[in-house]
């Protein structure tokens, strides 16, 4: 308990995240939204990955620009606000925030009204704190129109009557971390900011907010976020002064720093806190881990590469809007194409989710609405979904899909803002780099030229496209191709680094190591889902990356590991000899 705390004579709340749980509508909202991003003229606001605070903002900025959805890690821990997803991605950005909210409220109204207690017993609390004499507020970035709502709805509206003044987003100029909510809330209350003016916060949007309008933050740890992640944000007062001045990870706790204030002789409440608080309900239960992707065997059975082979789409670039849009495009001349009656029985789909998909597609001759909102699968990927073994469909699909892909194709970005300092840094370590792509060479030519204004057709030994062989991946004929190109030996040093099943499938039919590239950030049930290992798929990546700085730490790991020699009992490595190439690629 900080020793200069001072008792408060209003305890203002944040509301979402610490007074009630409205995560389902709220992250159901968030993925009805993010989708519009590009209609809303802000995907081009997101802020840049080098300005980004954290490690964890520069993945949700770069997740959220690639496939419009939050990161799954966020989704899984079910910890963070629209308000700090949007101050992580759009920074200082005001505008770009405004219009965000505005979209969000617009979204919510699909969804809210599911609303309860955050955690047991908040009503005995709140009712304690104002037989003690202190106001109690709530200061929200809420609209009013679902505040009021939610206020009637949660615990049969009998929290109301508990509150001084109640003050949304409508009620001021800009959202929190802007003060405006606190400070509005105070003047309802003719109160003056202070150290005796508590507010209640579960982010550090919060804190931020509560040292802007210079009153105590107080920090309710309710989601459980772990020391360090605490000491990070919110508790390393030596360099941010401006950190919260108490951590609760429950109303339990926050009771117990009162009854401390009291007993110590800084608080004068009308009556014994210690004989009237109420029962000691549990804070509220930690979320589940979201269990992170890993495969095995691991690196340590992987032979150093000779030669590194990528795919292009959704590994080293982003070409996701103008792929989904030629997919659209052509999924309605399935029937005039003499495809509709070859689509895949469901009984033979890898899973349930397949045969959704082969289903919808043959009932509305679209994508179903799940896989386009995922953003997570490429067309080849689709179309082997759809059509299995049978290569001739897929082939008259490739073609149908080409057609309409002239009328998108375009604009490519790197998949992450490191990838080309990667590729040469790879270069400089040794072995050869080639692309894979079932692109056909007309489009990969002009994306290959495109990327970054400069192209990187320097970065490449070798490249081969899907017109280039007779059979497109998961055959695999494009990779025995480029191994040819450069009269190298087909073996397990030859590296294919995807992010399908597709590249899985065509690696391994090759004998080649395969990487999978887990820009999707799919969990290990989920890897375990689509490789399941059995008779019928037995296909599996011999190791997964989650992103290009795993990719090149298991590179020089695999190098270091090669050179590694024994000289009079000693062993040494070779990897600070390029330590220089690794601060490169990173």
């Amino acid at each position: 308990m900080p020793a200069s705390l001072t008792a408060p004579k209003v305890i203002l709340f944040d509301w979402h995240g610490t007074l009630v749980d409205t995560l389902d509508a709220m992250y159901k909202t968030m993925e009805e939204m993010l989708p519009m991003l590009e209609e809303l003229d802000l995907v081009k606001r997101l802020v840049a990955e080098e300005d980004c605070k954290t490690q964890d903002d520069i993945k949700l900025v770069r997740y959220i620009r690639i496939f419009r959805r939050l990161h799954p890690k966020i989704l899984a821990e079910r910890r963070v606000s629209r308000t700090e997803i949007f101050n992580a991605i759009f920074a200082t950005n005001h505008e770009a925030k405004r219009v965000a909210h505005q979209a969000y409220n617009q979204c919510y109204r699909n969804h809210y009204g599911a609303v309860k207690p955050f955690q047991e017993g908040v009503f005995d609390y709140l009712t304690t704190f104002k037989n003690l004499g202190i106001k109690l507020a709530i200061a929200t970035n809420r609209s009013r129109e679902f505040l009021l709502e939610e206020i009637d709805l949660v615990d049969s509206g009998r929290w109301k009557p508990l509150f001084d003044s109640i003050i949304s987003a409508n009620d001021v100029v800009e959202y929190k971390p802007a003060p405006d909510v606190i400070l509005q809330a105070l003047h309802n209350m003719d109160e003056q900011p202070g150290p005796h003016i508590w507010y209640v916060g579960d982010s550090e949007t919060d804190m931020l907010t509560a040292s802007a309008a210079k009153v105590t933050p107080v920090f309710y740890n309710g989601a459980h976020w772990e020391e360090s992640w605490l000491d990070q944000h919110i508790d390393n007062r030596g360099q941010h002064p401006d950190n919260a001045r108490l951590i609760v990870n429950s109303f339990d706790q926050l009771t117990d720093a009162l009854q401390h204030l009291q007993d110590t002789g800084k608080a004068a409440f009308p009556y014994r806190l210690r004989e009237h608080r109420p029962p000691s309900y549990p804070a509220r239960p930690t979320p589940p881990p979201r269990i992170e992707p890993d495969w095995y065997p691991s690196f340590r059975k992987i032979p150093a590469p000779s030669l590194i082979l990528f795919d292009w789409h959704a590994t080293l670039v982003d070409t996701l809007d103008a792929m989904y849009h030629a997919v659209d495009d052509m999924l309605p001349e399935f029937e005039q194409l003499g495809l509709m009656s070859r689509l895949i029985r469901p009984e033979q789909s890898k899973s349930p989710e397949d045969a959704r998909l082969v289903e919808h597609v043959k009932n509305y001759q679209k994508l179903h609405p799940k896989v386009k909102a995922d953003r997570k699968i490429s067309r080849t990927d689709i179309f082997e979904v759809l059509f299995g073994e049978d290569q001739e469909a897929k082939q008259i699909a490739h073609l149908a899909f080409n057609h309409h892909y002239r009328n998108h194709y375009g604009t490519v970005l790197p998949f992450e803002p490191q990838v080309r300092p990667m590729l040469e840094s790879l270069r400089r370590l040794g072995p050869r780099v080639g692309v894979i792509t079932n692109r056909d060479r007309e489009f990969f030519e002009h994306e290959l030229s495109a990327v970054e204004g400069i192209g990187w057709r320097h970065l490449f030994d070798t490249e081969v496209c899907g017109d280039d062989t007779p059979m497109r991946k998961p055959h695999p004929d494009q990779i025995i191709k480029a191994v040819n190109n450069l009269r190298q030996s087909l073996n397990k040093s030859v590296w294919y680094v995807g992010d399908s099943t597709t590249d899985t499938i065509a690696a391994k039919n090759a004998g080649v190591t395969n990487v999978f590239f887990n820009g999707a950030q799919w969990d290990q049930d989920w890897l375990q889902k689509i490789f399941p290992g059995n008779a019928r798929y037995p296909h599996q990546p011999d190791v997964v990356v989650n992103d290009f700085s795993e990719f090149w730490a298991l590179v020089l790991a695999c190098f270091d590991r090669q050179i590694v020699v024994k000289q009079q009992g000693k062993v040494f490595s070779a990897l600070g000899t390029r330590s220089s190439g690794s601060q490169n690629a990173t």
